[in-house]
């Protein structure tokens, strides 16, 4: 039987196959890692990544959507909010609850109503508009 998570993996899988959004497709790695996505991210226009690619993975934990996915580009991104290793730092992939260092507010945070197309989307924002004040790759900011 399977479990809630893979349930709720498969439905969003679902959803976003026959709507996705624009400049972004992403799924299962195969039938049997429903826990690992690979997505596509096409840079935003009008910004120094329009017409660049960017493929990520997304590893999701195993009591998701009650913890948030990870998101790690597997290409070079020189970026304020990703960290050098591809590592993708946005309020939307913290955990839930209070910012121990009170920067983000609780409602900007991961929360069991997100889903993976909301977290795409927020990279994609995040492409467009880095917030250089919460920096993960220092060098970018």
């Amino acid at each position: 039987m399977a479990s809630t998570a893979t349930k709720r993996l498969m439905i969003e899988y679902k959803e976003l196959t026959i709507n996705a959004p624009e400049g972004i497709t992403a799924g299962p790695v195969s039938e049997d890692q429903v826990f690992e996505w690979e997505a596509l991210i096409a840079g935003p226009e009008d910004t120094p990544y329009e017409g660049g690619i960017f493929p990520a993975i997304l590893k999701f934990p195993t009591d998701y959507p009650l913890a948030p996915p990870t998101m790690k580009f597997t290409c070079e991104v020189f970026h304020p909010n990703v960290y050098p290793d591809g590592l993708v730092c946005i309020s939307i992939l913290h955990p839930p609850g209070d910012d121990p260092h009170m920067y983000e507010s609780s409602s900007e945070r991961w929360s069991p109503v997100q889903s993976v197309e909301k977290v795409l989307l927020s990279v994609v924002s995040m492409l467009a508009e880095p917030n250089d004040e919460s920096g993960a790759n220092i060098e970018a900011c």
